[in-house]
């Protein structure tokens, strides 16, 4: 690997580009899917689980080192003077010097060809439907912000990384545990899609000057950052809906409730979001109270399953 001078090994700029802290969010449906696979039949099984874990890490990986190498290309991190790290602006690691394009192509490549490995031995091993799964989550990731395509730039990044990050894995998980297709995990996927929605909404707000420079025109840019404060609102509300739904209608246990507690950091987040919408610094709150709550979700309704299997 090529790169510009640096005193850091090249095996910690490249953990750097990967934003590895932030695989949790992603994994979190791999998660929910083997959860509610274990509440229906009482089995796990441990390697198809990490192998489904790691296939989904390397699709993010790719996609995310990606997405930086293209908001290069289009000038957009250069532009970007409102980003707040962590969660805005990319890696920050070309416009910094510390890593060179060519190296973001060579990282990114690489981790798609391992998650298509991955996919690919799962196809063999449960069923061909998973390679399907991962190539629709490999290119939805990096064609988010790729020419041409540029899902983000027409408006549909949302739903397609909500989809993809969110549906997707947990029905995946659910069929590599059980071979079998669950309307319950369908259901049971929908709020941490929408929550990765939210995530990736609310982190366009610091982004807003720098994507409407480029043309890079997602719903932040089209609506404005007052307009889309009540879209954030509403999204962080929503994911709730299905939970209740899933209980009203009998499809997971009563102590799958305790998940809406996640409500909590929701609230916090919406109260950030209605004062301090146009503020980029002041908004970090809601960046980070929104992912909690995608986690706390997940995590809550994960062990709320598992817990319903073991407790008689």
């Amino acid at each position: 690997m090529t790169r510009p001078m640096s005193t850091q090994p090249t095996w910690l700029l490249v953990i750097k580009e990967l934003r590895a802290p932030f695989f949790a969010a992603p994994l979190m449906p791999v998660v929910l899917g083997t959860a509610i696979a274990f509440a229906d039949t009482g089995r796990c099984d441990w390697l198809l689980f990490g192998l489904a874990a790691l296939g989904v890490a390397f699709i993010n990986a790719a996609a995310n080192v990606a997405n930086d190498y293209f908001d290069h290309r289009s000038g957009n991190d250069e532009l970007n003077t409102e980003f707040v790290r962590p969660f805005t602006g990319g890696s920050r690691m070309i416009q910094n010097g510390l890593l060179a394009p060519r190296d973001l192509v060579i990282i990114s490549v690489t981790a798609a060809c391992l998650a298509l490995l991955v996919a690919a031995y799962l196809a063999w091993k449960v069923g061909i439907i998973l390679l399907a799964f991962g190539v629709v989550g490999l290119a939805s990731g990096v064609l988010y912000t790729a020419p041409v395509v540029n899902l983000a730039a027409r408006g549909l990044g949302e739903c397609a990384i909500g989809i993809n990050v969110g549906v997707l894995p947990v029905v995946g998980a659910y069929y590599v545990q059980t071979r079998s297709w669950s309307w319950t995990a369908l259901l049971l996927s929908l709020p941490f899609a929408i929550l990765i929605a939210a995530i990736l909404f609310i982190n366009q707000f610091q982004d807003y000057h720098a994507d409407k420079a480029v043309g890079k025109r997602n719903w932040v840019v089209r609506l404005g950052r007052r307009t889309s404060s009540f879209i954030h609102i509403g999204l962080v509300t929503l994911w709730s809906v299905p939970i209740i739904v899933a209980l009203l209608i009998k499809a997971c246990p009563p102590l799958c409730a305790i998940a809406l507690l996640a409500l909590i950091p929701a609230a916090l987040a919406i109260r950030t979001v209605r004062h301090h919408y146009d503020h980029p610094a002041a908004l970090v709150p809601a960046n980070i109270m929104t992912i909690v709550t995608g986690l706390a979700a997940g995590a809550l309704l994960s062990a709320s399953l598992v817990a319903s299997r073991l407790i008689p």
